[in-house]
């Protein structure tokens, strides 16, 4: 008969904190919020709704009659088969596909050169290296501007001295070149620092290791040093897909020294701003500066993913 009378008990205490523990719910902390919120607001002003505004701006069209209409994808459409903007985008590409490799093989060999414990004054020659980057990019295109000037600049000056007109840095045929030579003297030291920040974090038992196996300098670089900081190489090659194609800068300043060779369409982004500054076709300027950033965000990814399928395997 007791235990009879204590199951009921046990029984009501049980459903009884059943029920508190189904009652109490965990407290949602905002505690996280409060230092993601000020990014996220800054993020959405200055990132989100420009872009969504530029997205907004790409689907109308300035009509003779009307005005500012909706057209949906029609400037899209107009752009596959704008001659102009392909023009630039095949610019940008050569630039890329020349510029980019010579700029991080230099700065791996500048990184691995600094890292070897061989070289004297490496302090020196990694803050001389890297001191390009600190010079503002308008004032590093002046400064290159000037030497590349054939009528009052250092090559006018080497070519008078000479007696012929040998140094051509502003002709069409090298202005590819001397672009890519400015890019790769600002941004040479930047990609090096990364690399060889990247080669610090390598455990020295590596080295130790292929010392006594008899791995020689070449060697521990090529198969250590190399392979340990392929993150790091990834990293530049990103930042370099995103600021080739992002070119501005340079071609916008050179413009008034060579007219005849820079066009108001040598870039994507040089377009993009003279369609809206000098042509007062804010909508297509639009679609151009979307489609770039969606071009450069797939190639950036296809490269990326690339890159960790070939780790995977």
């Amino acid at each position: 008969m007791a235990a009879a009378t204590i199951t009921p008990a046990i029984a009501n205490n049980t459903s009884g904190a059943r029920s508190k523990q189904k009652k109490a719910k965990p407290k949602r902390s905002w505690t996280g919020w409060m230092f993601v919120g000020p990014f996220m607001v800054v993020f959405l002003a200055m990132v989100g709704a420009p872009i969504i505004y530029a997205i907004y701006l790409s689907l109308f069209k300035e009509q003779l009659v009307g005005g500012n209409q909706f057209v949906g994808f029609e400037n899209y459409l107009t752009l596959f088969s704008d001659d102009q903007f392909w023009d630039g985008f095949g610019r940008v590409v050569r630039i890329f596909i020349i510029q980019v490799p010579i700029m991080l093989g230099l700065g791996l060999l500048a990184a691995l050169a600094i890292d070897s414990n061989r070289l004297r004054g490496r302090g020196t020659f990694r803050i001389t290296l890297f001191l390009p980057y600190a010079v503002p990019g308008v004032v590093a295109v002046l400064i290159w501007g000037f030497i590349y000037g054939d009528q009052f600049g250092l090559s006018a000056s080497f070519n008078d001295f000479v007696g012929s007109h040998v140094l051509k840095p502003l002709s069409s045929s090298w202005m590819t070149w001397s672009i890519g030579n400015i890019l790769t003297w600002s941004f040479m030291g930047y990609n090096m620092l990364i690399m060889y920040s990247g080669l610090k974090t390598i455990p020295t038992e590596l080295y130790e290791a292929a010392e006594i196996d008899g791995a020689s300098r070449f060697q521990e670089a090529w198969y250590i040093k190399i392979p340990a900081i392929k993150g790091q190489i990834l990293i530049s090659f990103m930042f370099s897909i995103i600021g080739t194609f992002q070119l501005f800068n340079e071609p916008n300043l050179l413009k008034p020294l060579a007219s005849n060779v820079i066009t108001s369409y040598y870039t994507p982004n040089l377009y993009a701003y003279n369609l809206s500054m000098n042509g007062n076709q804010y909508n297509y300027s639009a679609t151009v500066a979307i489609a770039m950033g969606v071009i450069t965000a797939i190639i950036a990814y296809a490269t990326q993913a690339r890159s960790q399928k070939q780790e995977g395997n």
